[in-house]
């Protein structure tokens, strides 16, 4: 049964085009990681279909913390980023999560000259365990471990026309800026931690995560700067059904760095120097639940900048998405108007309800008895 069910997982992912999230100037130094509020673990045999849709746009820069003159017209991208999860169980969740560009464009001065590529991104094998769950009628706690690994598998080394002979009509071609690589063409590690305060009664969760990102060296002898990340989340949920959650993120990318034998800027023409930054988001996010089925809608909002030297910074981040959990198990469920006893989670959790005591698979919480 579980080599059928990762089986699936493996077919389901590389039948889906999806994508991740690269950032600013030094091109693909961000979170290869996009979506809604970063979750903790499925329940038992639970499994998860999700993916999101990211665009990005900007034609805005900075040197330090100041706006300054323009390097290209406009840089964008549209991104699908899929996962699939599932509950190995009750503690861990595992999930191959993947990325694919439709297009990443930078468009050079006055229209000059558009670069632009698309494909594959990164591959990303993610585990996660659930260290503590303490949960009754007025209050829940969970902490959450995970620690991933990255495999590139869209193009680091892309490459578009520098010039054409006019004598001979051979074109000459370069290796396109990493701003517009599918990815980073580096195998990273990443961790993840994971804390929740959850009050029941009240439909409120305060939750916040924690991601770093060590990056490895690619082929070209470009190591990208290390990525870490803390997020600070309030979420409440209005009649079952809609979610209002705010984050405050804040982000933080090292230098990229060159082998002994490489001039990024002759190469590549990328200046190292030009590289890394610190910012910090507002996040409001609205999500709409249909059953199993979870709609949601996101967008950052920089309320502070600090890049390296002079690079392109947010201007538009938006974020849409879809998420479906399902359990691949049963649990055997009282026909509709019997009199036979049965028992319910006290959170009414979805598919919760059966002719067994035990323990809610979604939250953990004890099934209470039913007349």
């Amino acid at each position: 049964m579980l080599r059928r069910l990762i089986l699936i997982i493996i077919v389901l992912i590389i039948k889906s085009d999806i994508g991740s999230a690269q950032g600013c100037c030094s091109g693909g130094s961000g979170s290869p990681i996009a979506g809604g509020a970063s979750p903790g673990v499925l329940g038992y045999q639970q499994m998860e279909l999700a993916t999101n849709f990211q665009y990005i746009n900007s034609d805005k820069f900075k040197a330090g913390k100041k706006d300054t003159v323009s390097l290209f017209d406009n840089y964008n991208s549209k991104y699908l980023y899929s996962k699939v999860a599932y509950g190995l169980t009750k503690e861990l969740t595992f999930s191959v999560e993947m990325g694919y560009f439709f297009n990443k464009t930078q468009i050079g001065l006055d229209k000059s000259e558009t670069i632009n590529t698309s494909g594959a991104g990164d591959l990303i094998l993610f585990p996660r365990y659930n260290l503590y769950t303490k949960v009754d009628s007025t209050k829940r706690w969970d902490i959450t471990i995970g620690m991933g690994y990255k495999i590139p598998l869209g193009k680091h080394d892309a490459t578009t026309l520098a010039s054409t002979n006019f004598l001979t009509g051979e074109k000459l071609y370069k290796i396109a800026p990493p701003l517009v690589q599918a990815t980073t063409g580096s195998h990273d590690f990443i961790f993840y931690g994971f804390v929740l305060r959850g009050f029941p009664k009240q439909n409120l969760k305060l939750f916040a995560n924690v991601t770093y990102i060590a990056k490895g060296w690619n082929s070209l002898g470009e190591k990208f700067g290390n990525y870490s990340n803390l997020g600070l989340f309030v979420s409440k949920t209005l009649n079952k059904k809609i979610g209002l959650t705010l984050q405050v993120k804040g982000e933080q990318i090292a230098k990229m760095r060159q082998a002994n034998t490489v001039d990024l800027l002759a190469l590549y023409n990328v200046d190292n120097a030009s590289t890394g930054n610190k910012r910090v988001m507002v996040v409001p996010q609205i999500s709409y639940s249909l059953k199993n089925i979870t709609f949601y809608g996101l967008y950052e909002i920089p309320i502070y900048e600090y890049v390296y030297g002079s690079q392109v910074v947010t201007q538009t981040q938006l974020t849409v998405g879809l998420s479906y959990r399902f359990f691949t198990t049963k649990n055997p469920v009282c026909p509709p108007n019997s009199n036979i006893t049965y028992y319910e989670c006290p959170m009414k959790c979805e598919g919760s309800k059966s002719t067994l005591p035990g323990k809610c698979r979604e939250c953990g919480m004890d099934l209470q008895k039913v007349n």
